[in-house]
């Protein structure tokens, strides 16, 4: 399986790690992916979380500190073996996310909100971004939240496009960001989306 992460040159596993490692040691807040989840699920209640693409595992080993019952899902072996090292008590699986047949019973059939951190929707193949939004929403429990942060950049994938392939899959939207921290969008190059499965 390959997306187009792989095809990348990005630092893998624990050279991807060690970014992380030199922004803590300078004091920086890195949880604010954590912050939201945690927010959304206080008010709309819940605590099973699937972190979509979720690499190293920085994200979903910070909720599961927190208490939340949390799965990672990623395509790429190298940043999976970080994250089993780190927090080898957690579910983390192998899997592409456009392919259904790939995710199968390996992670829960229904969750309280889905995040999607890191780029993960400009990363996955072009054309495929439905089927992942789709195959995302079917794990969905009736007015669960699918939370989506990622880069606006030319060639990728457009803001509204992706509305169009979240409404396509039966998502509604909820609310949209210009950061983690909630700060209001005005058309930045950065987005964080929530849409929610219908109840």
């Amino acid at each position: 399986m390959s997306t187009r992460w792989e095809r990348t040159a990005a630092p893998r596993g624990d050279d991807y790690d060690a970014r992380w490692r030199e922004l803590a040691e300078a004091g920086q807040h890195l949880h604010g992916e954590a912050d939201l989840v945690e927010a959304l699920l206080a008010d709309q209640g819940g605590r099973r979380v699937l972190d979509a693409g979720c690499g190293t595992g920085r994200v979903a080993i910070e909720l599961h500190r927190r208490g939340f019952a949390v799965c990672g899902v990623d395509a790429d072996e190298l940043m999976l073996e970080t994250a089993r090292a780190k927090a080898p008590g957690l579910t983390w699986v192998t899997a592409d996310l456009a392919h259904p047949d790939g995710i199968g019973e390996r992670i829960p059939a229904t969750v309280d909100l889905i995040l999607l951190a890191g780029n993960v929707m400009i990363f996955t193949d072009p054309g495929t971004e439905g089927r992942v939004l789709t195959n995302l929403a079917a794990r969905l429990a009736p007015g669960a939240a699918l939370v989506a942060g990622f880069s606006l950049l030319p060639e990728r994938l457009a803001l509204d496009r992706y509305d169009e392939l979240a409404a396509a899959a039966g998502l509604v939207p909820a609310h949209r960001w210009a950061t983690w921290d909630r700060a209001p969008f005005g058309g930045g190059d950065y987005a964080v989306s929530v849409h929610r499965a219908p109840r």
